[in-house]
């Protein structure tokens, strides 16, 4: 009989299936008791420098504008040719916007590919964003293993 099980992605394997950007989902921590706020985000990845990148959409009455400074949880998880895999990054958000023009944030950010999607009923030039990266504080990604049992 056949079965699965999970192992750990090499950091390289972590890379490859990161690519330079992609969709997940952004999870903000809430008051104890209260559930994590989670939105699907586009994100951009800068393997050199361990980074993810975010364009978030924060109009001034959104909940996001009081959430970016509490801890956050990211997650890209799909199924490849070579089976499952994910990816579990958690820290804390780094606003990019004000970063001088030589920091290593504003550099990085140059480098990655953060798709496009318009999700509002409004043009997005009428939406404020703002950028912010998260240098994961823990880093992990999983894959499934076929076992022959």
């Amino acid at each position: 009989m056949q079965g699965l099980r999970w192992v750990q992605l090499s950091g390289d394997e972590r890379d490859e299936f990161l690519g330079d950007g992609g969709t997940g989902v952004l999870s903000f921590a809430t008051d104890p008791g209260e559930p994590p706020v989670s939105i699907p985000v586009s994100y951009g990845y800068f393997a050199d420098a361990n980074s993810i990148y975010f364009r978030l959409s924060v109009p001034e009455d959104s909940r996001k504008k009081s959430l970016v400074d509490n801890p956050v949880s990211f997650v890209v998880h799909r199924e490849t040719e070579a089976g499952w895999r994910s990816v579990v990054a958690t820290g804390r958000l780094e606003e990019v916007d004000d970063a001088p023009y030589e920091s290593a944030a504003l550099q990085g950010l140059w480098a990655v590919d953060i798709p496009t999607v318009d999700v509002f009923e409004r043009p997005p030039s009428e939406i404020p964003y703002e950028t912010f990266r998260l240098r994961p504080d823990d880093f992990t990604g999983r894959k499934e293993v076929e076992t022959e049992e």
